[in-house]
Order: C-alpha cells, then structure tokens, then sequence
C-alpha cells in the first residue's frame, strides 16, 4: 500500500473485509432468525440479552489483535520482517494465554452479571446456558483474529474472507441441523457458532502454514520478545479497551431496555442486528484506513497519508447513504424476518427505532473514519478517550429517555453520544490533520 493508486487499494483491501464481517454478521442474524422462528419470542430475548456481554469478551480479543496488526503493518511497510515475524509470535503466545484466562472467568462470572443487568427470570437459564457455551470457545475467535491481522496487515484481506464465508455457511447448517433435528434448543445455536469459529481459525492456520513462507514458524522460530511485548500491549490494552468501551456502553444500555419487558428486549436484538450491518463495514473502511496510513507512516510517505484519508471519508459517505435508505424503505420486512405473527409490538418498536436511526448512521461512519487515522498515526490514547466519552454521554442518556420514549428513546442516546465524541475528538483531528498536510506538502516540495 506504500506505491499505486490509492483507491483500486483502499477499495480491493476494504471489500473482503466488508464481506467477511457482513459472513460472520450473517450467521450471527441466522442464529437470531433461527431462534425467534422456531424457539421463539422468549429464545430471541434470551440471546439479545446475551449479546453485549458476548461482545465484550469477543470484541476485547478483537481489539487486541487489531493493536496487533497496526504494529505489523508498520513492520511490514518498512520492510522489518524479522521483527515482523517476532511479532506474530509473541503474539499468539501473550494473547493465547489471555484468551484462556478470559474464557475461564467469563464462564464462571455469567450468571451473577446477567443477573446483575436485571435479565427476566423466565429467560435468565437459556441466556447463561448461551453464554458459556459461546465464552468456551474463544480461544478459536482468537486464533481465528491473530492469523486474520497478520494477512492483513500485508495486504492480504481475501483469504480471512473466503474462511469466514465458508464457516458462516456451515454455521447456519448446524443451526438448523442441531434446534430442528436434534432438539437441542438454544445450546445447540451457541454450539453451532463456536464451531464454525473453530473452522474460520483452523482454515487460517493451514492457509498460513502452507502458502504463507514468511508466516510459517519452526519450532526454534517461537520466539517470545519481552520489549516487543511491552509495545503491544500498550496497543492492544488501548485498542482492546476501546472495543469493550463501546460493549459496555452497550450492555449498560441493555440494562434500560431489560427494564421495557421481553418485546422490547426482543426488538433490541433484531435492530441492534441491523446496526450491526450497517456500523461494522463503516469500521472496516476506518479499519482499512488504519492499514494503509501505518503502512505510509512506516514509510514516511504523509502525501499518500493526506490522499488516502480524504478518499476513505468519500467511501464511507457513499455507502452510508446508500445503506441508509435500505434500512429506512425495508424497516418492516426487516423487523418480520426476525419475528413471526404475533409479535406486531415488538415488529412496530423496531419499526420506529430503525427510522430514526437511518438519519443518524452518518454520525458514526465520520468517527469511524477519523478514528482510522488517529490508530494508523499511532495515537491510540485518543481513540480510547473519544470512545469513552461516546460511551458514557450515551448510558446517562439511555435511561431516562428509553423511560420517556421507549426504543426511540435508545435512538436519541445514541445522537446524544456521537456529539459528545465529535465534541472531544474534533479539535484533536483538525490539529492532526493540520500536521499530516504540513508533512505532505513538505515531501511535495521536496
């Protein structure tokens, strides 16, 4: 990414990484569909409750191997591939062991925290016999997300792609095979998704040991480098930390809707689904971004930095708009795939929710984009900052307006926290950027 044209790159590179989350986004909805077609409204209310705190966890190693990456990239753009390597094998061992103590504490802790967000007590059982089953398998999200960054932090978004597609296929398969064949219930979605996790990573890991010379490690090649450490922890802590940020926010924001009954809690799940949809290909740009601005950091090359960032805000304003119209034309058949008969409260709740919301998606694709750029800079503590002060304006909005106005309420929260995160990180961006643009045009003249 330090040489072409910028946006056949940023696009080529930006595209597998929007559809290999839209799969693994896909059969997270399948589950959702699954369950609240054949299990129904109380299995649906189950799993939305699961979810924040699902996301926690898997959001957490997520963020930790996205501060992974950034540091690869740059090793990768100036051409270290002996500290690269290095890299990757601290790693898998610092971020291995991690996972295994998460995995552990979060099986042992569901119960009293799902009691704690105030979950109903006649869905209380289903949702801690979900979450551990899907906490026991991190380990394969993690495998899965390490090998995932080290591709692409060369370039190489495609393969981690054609893995999840595959697993996301399987994953809806055993969905239908274990709750319409083997009677399993909600154990057998949260067992279905843990192994099509375990397929995305074993597919990785093959892939890597056979086509990827530069990834494959001998034994003598494990080498566990103490500084290197040190550096990545630093990221890691801060890019996992703005991750479960965002998740806490939003499991705390769970608590207000738990309090609106279990159709509410039901419609939260199907139009958080839909958010899902549209905010993570917005992070996938930002994501991309980050790439490419750390590549061309390792490089010194701030002129391609100042182009790349301007075409990635045009990418996510056009996909944004386009997304946006979809979401507020198609809100009703969206709500009825999720629900069956019966369920018109929840159907109508997410109705409204989701036509106020499509006015808003430009607010996060902007911070997504901003944010981007602070990560492939290296200014890890900003992104952290911007996310909490996001986070904490929208859990004090939550409440009371989902008491006044129910899930439009939860809409308005959300407005509320994205002007508290522009507030905080727009002064910040616009001396950044004031830089970057110095910088460019220095090399320019030059």
């Amino acid at each position: 990414m330090t040489k072409g044209e910028i946006t056949p790159q940023l696009i080529k590179f930006t595209v597998p990484l929007v559809l290999g989350n839209f799969c693994q986004l896909t059969y997270n909805a399948a589950d959702s569909v699954i369950v609240g077609r054949y299990l129904g409204t109380n299995a649906l209310a189950a799993v939305g409750v699961v979810s924040p705190v699902m996301n926690i966890n898997i959001f957490f190693i997520v963020g930790i191997c996205l501060g992974m990456s950034i540091l690869m990239s740059e090793f990768f753009g100036a051409g270290n591939y002996t500290k690269l390597r290095h890299e990757v094998t601290t790693s898998i061992i610092a971020g291995g062991l991690f996972t295994v103590a998460l995995s552990l504490l979060g099986i042992l802790a569901a119960e009293p925290l799902l009691r704690l967000l105030a979950t109903p007590a006649v869905i209380l059982k289903d949702s801690v016999l979900y979450l551990r089953i899907i906490l026991s398998g991190l380990i394969f999200t993690f495998g899965y997300n390490v090998y995932a960054s080290s591709l692409r932090s060369m370039g190489n978004a495609k393969l981690p792609l054609y893995f999840l597609a595959v697993s996301a296929l399987l994953n809806i398969l055993m969905d239908l095979f274990f709750i319409l064949v083997l009677k399993m219930g909600i154990a057998g979605v949260a067992l279905a998704t843990v192994t099509a996790e375990a397929l995305s990573a074993l597919f990785c890991w093959v892939y890597v040991e056979l086509k990827v010379p530069l990834l494959h490690f001998s034994r003598k090649d494990w080498v566990f480098d103490r500084t290197l450490l040190h550096t990545t922890a630093s990221y890691s802590f801060v890019t996992a930390m703005q991750q479960i940020t965002l998740h806490i926010g939003k499991l705390m924001v769970q608590g207000a809707v738990n309090t609106l009954g279990v159709a509410s809690i039901a419609a939260f799940n199907a139009v958080m689904r839909m958010d899902d949809y549209v905010m993570t290909p917005q992070q996938n740009i930002g994501h991309a971004n980050t790439t490419f601005i750390a590549q061309n950091r390792g490089a010194g090359k701030f002129r391609r930095i100042f182009k790349g960032y301007l075409i990635g805000v045009r990418l996510e304003l056009i996909y944004t708009f386009i997304v946006s119209v979809l979401i507020f034309t198609l809100a009703r058949q969206i709500m009825e795939l999720f629900l069956g008969e019966g369920d018109e409260e929840a159907v109508q709740a997410g109705i409204s929710y989701l036509h106020i919301m499509a006015f808003v998606y430009w607010m996060p694709a902007m911070t997504n984009i901003i944010q981007g750029l602070f990560r492939g800079m290296g200014r890890m503590t900003v992104t952290l900052k911007a996310t909490f002060t996001q986070m904490v304006g929208r859990v004090i909005a939550a409440f009371p307006m989902a008491y006044w106005m129910g899930l439009q309420g939860v809409v308005l929260a959300c407005m509320f926290g994205w002007v508290c995160m522009f507030s905080y990180e727009l002064p910040i961006f616009f001396k950044q950027w004031k830089l970057i643009r110095k910088n460019a045009l220095s090399v320019e003249s030059d």
